[in-house]
């Protein structure tokens, strides 16, 4: 068998690994898509009606705030459309250090509207800002799907709780994710992270969840040489904790 013939294999699950996580990063994407909809037609509203007000009063003081109000409303689309573009087409996977926390915050851009439309209050907490040796975009999709989970699991509302913090003894940063939800009962407690497994009914429209999200996470992770695990009660909520590594073997200094 020639070495090409023995490469074959390998380069085709790589390929298959790669559009495996292009599928889940853009039914991530769809799950958001409606919520990012309302919120441009949100900005959209704010900015026609500063544009109308700010030209019909003369007032040098009105034209101001009205021009402050519209710039402040196209940032603010500017960065969702930005961070929606980037997290759907991102597939370099060139390891960077990172900021964590700040890859937290660029989710939350994103998913801010959804988890405002179903009452989930949220609430961050960085007691540091370490820098792991990751992939951006694969980090990303990891939170957006934890996330989007943890918002599925709290029907009526909650509060869902983001952590990050340097673990110096390990050399490792330190995420977590808690939700306020329906929790996760034992027995399927250890299945999550299996393909094609799901805890979730379907929905009106007979949409179930893909079994594929947490098995993409943990697939991710583990290339990342990192863990994650999972505490949850039935009726109290979940916690989803991953361990990341501030730098690996072939970290260049």
């Amino acid at each position: 068998m020639t070495s090409e013939e023995l490469l074959a294999p390998a380069s085709e699950t790589e390929a298959l690994r790669e559009q495996l996580l292009q599928a889940q990063r853009l039914t991530s994407v769809g799950e958001l898509a409606s919520s990012i909809a309302h919120e441009f037609n949100n900005i959209l509203t704010t900015i026609i009606n500063s544009a109308k007000l700010g030209s019909r009063n003369p007032d040098p003081a009105a034209h101001q705030q009205a021009f402050e109000r519209i710039v402040k409303a196209g940032q603010r689309a500017a960065a969702i459309a930005s961070g929606m573009l980037g997290f759907a087409r991102k597939s370099n996977n060139t390891r960077q250090h990172c900021d964590v926390a700040r890859l937290v915050e660029e989710v939350l851009i994103l998913t801010d509207k959804d988890l405002s439309k179903h009452r989930i209050h949220v609430e961050t907490r960085f007691h540091s800002r370490p820098l792991a040796w990751v992939v951006p975009g694969q980090i990303e999709q990891i939170l957006v799907n934890l996330v989007i989970n943890a918002r599925q699991a709290m029907s009526a509302g909650g509060r869902l709780k983001i952590e990050v913090r340097d673990v110096p003894a390990a050399d490792s940063v330190e995420l977590k994710v808690s939700d306020t939800g329906q929790g996760i009962p034992p027995d399927q407690l250890r299945m999550i992270f299996e393909p094609f497994f799901t805890t979730k009914q379907p929905d009106e429209y007979g949409r179930g969840g893909t079994g594929l999200g947490l098995s993409v996470c943990r697939q991710i992770i583990e290339q990342h040489q990192g863990r994650i695990r999972v505490v949850s009660v039935v009726g109290k909520g979940s916690t989803f904790t991953i361990t990341l590594p501030k730098r690996l073997l072939d970290d260049p200094e």
